[in-house]
């Protein structure tokens, strides 16, 4: 890899490492012995996601704004890759999370949704992976298991 390859490869791996600790500290907070925050789980849920989209970008050398949008995030993805086709649905419910567990309100996530966000956020993870593997990452860090 060259000078600026190499760069490039430590900051996708800086967004992965990121990405794996949301993933991380969502499944984690499940095992609270008091009640799970199930919007913190949400949020850190749409969080990895959106890290993930993220590494992909920058090992594309594709810029992005700075927004915590996922539709956004994945429409700057090349149309081409079939994987973005298959994510496509998980990214639109995910990118709920991003504001609405940010604010006190109504909106409430029970057990079942916040499980349902991990699960969509695992999805991502393992899409994004694979695709980054696909176009040459070899990836040198520990990823969520």
């Amino acid at each position: 890899m060259s000078g600026s390859g190499s760069a490039v490869k430590k900051k996708t791996e800086e967004w992965l490492r990121l990405a794996d600790d949301d993933l991380r500290l969502a499944r984690h907070a499940f095992k609270l012995k008091s009640a799970a925050p199930y919007k913190l789980i949400s949020y850190h849920a749409q969080q990895c996601a959106e890290k993930c989209f993220k590494a992909y970008l920058v090992f594309n050398k594709i810029d992005f704004p700075y927004t915590h949008d996922l539709a956004v995030l994945l429409e700057l993805c090349p149309s081409s890759e079939d994987w973005t086709k298959d994510i496509r649905k998980a990214a639109t419910i995910l990118r709920t999370y991003a504001i609405t567990t940010r604010y006190p309100g109504e909106n409430r996530i029970n057990q079942k949704e916040a499980l349902r966000a991990v699960a969509l956020a695992d999805t991502v993870w393992k899409t994004i992976i694979k695709a980054l593997a696909k176009e040459g990452l070899k990836i040198s860090i520990r990823l969520v298991k």
